[in-house]
């Protein structure tokens, strides 16, 4: 163990690898070294989730595990949303946790770790607070992810939508939307480090700007994006929300080439009555249009989707309804999770009547009528030529994503013949899984 010296353990979304590597940026910058692995550390720090049941066990656990391993010396501080959702109730659940820091304090991580090395106090010193400060204090950090050619960039943090299952505006506050010379910026900065595709994350990137007066702020920063960094090959949009796809956003999309022809789009469920027991938009015939007008605009769109499966209420009628709406619009990718029963939500009220098998059988029917759907849209890319991000290779293979993969989430393209990690290459797509691609490289 060296002084000075961190590791990070980042449990959860994306937006939450952002704000870790936005503390490791800060912590370096003031003499601090990163390591390896959390032995070899002074200060150990656990970015934690906190957004549904299996995530919150997972960061418990997480942080008993390297509490039981701390030697003297060592600093433990529990960071995120877990952290920012239930503050020092933390600490008595985990003994030995040195610090706490809420999400919303993330940029007080320096502060924090020089007075617990200096030993200021024995309690665990608590950094929480219930302000957003985005885009107002973010101490000239680059609020991005960057792992290989790819990078998350966070444009906006919180939610002001009251979904009725979802704990995120009570962990993270409401929408507030970075300043767009800062997104800029990032931009700008990640192009320089060879970063080939923007992926913008929000809890609702479509409610970009919002806050700060703009209409239509996300189309807006999709045209401004496409000005100042021409040179990256492809911006990727996530988490949009239902009925804020305007036919502005719509038009820059299909008019700027970087802008891929893809979209998240995490509609929840298809049944107007389990929509409206979500708090959910229960226009479906509304959805439908924004798709055909989406897909009309943008031939070959690659749509991916969210969904819940046994939601308190949830009738057999209602599920049959999610799977017809599945068959008749053919997703690209779709997500499914059972539902999780969260204390302190509006669905708390509801309780959790849907029985644990009943959610796993309607998970796995969903899923296999899923599989079947992606199988059968993939098979429909053989003989195409498809450009491809790689990102790895190794005994003559390359691996790597098209325009239909996010990073993580979605499928792969693998490749016969070997390629340069962070190039865009050419693929004759040769057969097609369930999820993945396969092919053999182009020569240019």
């Amino acid at each position: 163990m060296y002084r000075k010296t961190f590791h990070i353990v980042s449990l959860g979304c994306a937006k939450n690898t952002v704000d870790s590597d936005s503390m490791s940026q800060l912590l370096v910058r003031e003499g601090y070294r990163s390591v390896a692995t959390p032995g070899r550390a002074e200060l150990i720090i656990v970015n934690t989730c906190g957004f549904i049941g299996p995530a919150r066990e997972e960061s418990i656990n997480t942080l008993r595990n390297i509490s039981l391993k701390k030697r003297d010396g060592q600093i433990l501080i529990a960071a995120g949303c877990l952290t920012q959702r239930y503050g020092t109730d933390v600490d008595r659940q985990v003994p030995g946790i040195d610090g706490i820091l809420g999400t919303r304090r993330w940029m007080d991580i320096v502060q924090l770790a020089d007075r617990l090395r200096e030993r200021e106090n024995l309690d665990p010193i608590c950094h929480l607070t219930e302000t957003a400060t985005i885009g107002r204090d973010e101490r000239d950090t680059v609020r991005a992810s960057a792992s290989g050619a790819s990078a998350y960039l966070k444009i906006a943090d919180g939610c002001r939508r009251q979904c009725a299952f979802c704990a995120i505006p009570f962990i993270k506050g409401p929408a507030v939307s970075r300043p767009m010379d800062a997104i800029l910026n990032d931009a700008r900065t990640l192009r320089d480090r060879g970063v080939r595709e923007l992926v913008l994350i929000a809890q609702d990137t479509t409610d970009y700007g919002y806050d700060l007066g703009m209409k239509d702020g996300l189309a807006v920063l999709l045209e401004e994006l496409t000005d100042v960094v021409p040179d990256i090959d492809w911006i990727r949009i996530m988490y949009a929300y239902p009925g804020r796809i305007s036919s502005h956003l719509i038009d820059i999309m299909a008019a700027r080439e970087q802008i891929l022809p893809y979209i998240d789009l995490p509609l929840q469920h298809a049944d107007p009555r389990t929509l409206k027991r979500m708090k959910r938009p229960a226009n479906i015939d509304a959805v439908r249009k924004t798709i055909s007008k989406t897909r009309d605009a943008m031939p070959g769109l690659a749509l991916r989707t969210t969904f819940i499966v046994g939601y308190p209420g949830e009738t057999d009628e209602e599920f049959q309804t999610l799977l017809d709406f599945v068959r008749e619009m053919r997703f690209d990718r779709i997500g499914a999770f059972k539902f999780s029963f969260e204390p302190g939500t509006p669905a708390e009220a509801l309780g959790d009547p849907v029985p644990d098998d009943v959610k796993e059988d309607r998970l796995n029917r969903l899923m296999s009528l899923q599989q079947d759907i992606s199988l059968q849209i993939n098979r429909t890319f053989i003989e195409q030529t498809l450009d491809v991000l790689a990102e790895g290779c190794d005994n003559g293979i390359t691996v790597g994503r098209s325009y239909r993969d996010a990073p993580e989430i979605d499928g792969l393209v693998i490749a016969e013949g070997l390629a340069e990690t962070g190039r865009m290459i050419r693929v004759r797509i040769t057969g097609a899984m369930p999820y993945d691609l396969s092919g053999t490289l182009v020569k240019k």
